[in-house]
């Protein structure tokens, strides 16, 4: 034997194996494909494409330069330092601090610590001892109005035809926590009960909770997917007040023989939907619905004379007599609604003249102050109410006079409305915004 061991032979693997014995042992190369002409190769092609890409470009400029967010210039601030509280009683003369421009905001708007103002296109938060800016939020859109509610400022601004971009700020720190697109109407106004606030108009009233999500709509609904859910068609809207989470809105409505007063929910289980509480034909035109209190609401009728007070399922609960020159009710106030205050014990509305307070346990008229000019706050622990060339302090339980001060107002004779923050008096004259110390 050989001392060689013999190797055995390996198994080919599957497929390996060469069945065409007389086969060439290398395969010859495959014939070649022309390859397909892509349809972009050509000048013309190419052009279109750069033609594309620079469409595309374009239009994306185009949408970051016209955005809403590109129409905004804006800053923001640190929440700002206590206000000195306010003296323990009314000074016995102020002085005027600073003034600026707010032809946005019917009233004083005070959130905690702060002021803010509302002008063409700027919500600016403002030093109440200074008037300095803190911070501001500006687009290149008109405001129709700002108000206060749930310790935010909600700023509307207009358009195309109506009011509908809303935007809810922190009024500390210029921090926007909420936006909305909405139907208001232009010359809108911004009623609140605490809970919620309902923008007014002469057919059509929305109403927002606090994230500015809608609750409630009421009258002609502009993109209306289920018909047949408003009570009434037609109608025009006249004042407009808010309470306990219910809307009370004077009417105008064909085939009625005069106005009506109808009240319903802010917040029903379908926001397309209203709730009426009640509606009520009245005794008489030109109503105007001033004040409402739990579930009470107030009524003035000019062709009568009275003041009538309803309870929640609309009816009559009292008429008191009322003594308002014919001239202040001869037409509804601007936006819809009526200049009224109020404090623990009162409301206070202004007919355009005198100063009515009413009781807030059953709205019953408790006294009047005539040669006003406009309707009472609580500052400095007292009441004080603007008159003719200054203010009165007064009693709040029988109206009489503790004392007057003196306030130059540098000719201005028109309505003034008043707002506190601390130590400093605050006046919308029109559209300025004076503090006074």
């Amino acid at each position: 034997m050989s001392d060689v061991e013999k190797t055995p032979e390996e198994t080919p693997e599957y497929g390996s194996e060469d069945v065409l014995e007389d086969a060439p042992e290398s395969t010859p190369p495959a014939p070649r494909v022309k390859a397909r002409r892509s349809p972009w190769n050509r000048g013309r092609d190419r052009v279109i494409a750069a033609l594309i890409a620079v469409v595309v470009v374009a239009v994306a400029l185009v949408i970051g330069v016209t955005s809403d967010s590109a129409a905004t210039d804006r800053t923001e601030a640190a929440a700002p330092p206590p206000l000195p509280a306010a003296p323990d009683k009314v000074p016995g003369s102020l002085a005027e601090l600073w003034s600026a421009p707010s032809g946005a905001t019917p009233v004083p708007v005070v959130a905690g610590d702060e002021v803010a103002t509302a002008d063409g296109g700027e919500v600016a938060s403002r030093d109440p001892l200074t008037g300095q800016i803190r911070w501001h939020y500006t687009r290149d859109l008109p405001l129709c109005t700002m108000n206060e509610t749930w310790g935010r400022l909600n700023a509307v601004y207009a358009k195309s035809l109506g009011c509908s971009e809303v935007t809810q700020l922190d009024p500390g720190t210029g921090r926007i926590t909420a936006q909305r697109n909405g139907n208001a109407e232009l010359g809108t106004r911004l009623v609140s009960d605490g809970s919620h606030v309902t923008t007014t108009g002469k057919k059509l009233l929305t109403t927002w909770r606090d994230d500015l999500v809608q609750s409630a709509e009421y009258g002609q609904v502009p993109a209306l997917v289920n018909a047949g859910k408003q009570p009434r068609t037609g109608c025009t809207y006249g004042t407009v007040a808010a309470a306990s989470g219910k809307v009370g809105v004077i009417e105008r409505c064909p085939g009625d023989p005069a106005d009506r007063l109808t009240v319903y929910k802010a917040a029903p289980e379908k926001d397309d939907e209203p709730s009426v509480a009640f509606s009520s034909v009245l005794a008489g035109k030109r109503a105007r619905v001033i004040a409402m209190s739990g579930d009470l609401t107030a009524v003035v009728l000019p062709d009568r004379k009275l003041m009538v007070v309803y309870n929640g399922d609309g009816s009559q609960r009292a008429a008191y007599p009322l003594d308002v020159p014919a001239s202040d009710l001869a037409a509804d106030p601007a936006g819809g609604t009526e200049a009224t205050t109020q404090t623990a014990q009162n409301m206070y509305w202004f007919s355009g003249s005198k100063v009515l307070a009413l009781s807030r346990d059953d709205l019953s008229p408790r006294w009047t102050l005539s040669s006003a000019s406009g309707p009472g706050i609580l500052f400095a622990q007292q009441l004080v109410v603007p008159i003719k060339g200054g203010l009165a302090v007064l009693n709040e339980n029988d109206g009489s006079t503790i004392r007057t001060v003196g306030v130059d107002r540098r000719g201005y004779a028109g309505v003034v409305r008043l707002g506190a923050a601390g130590p400093v008096l605050l006046e919308e004259r029109g559209t300025t915004l004076t503090a006074l110390k």
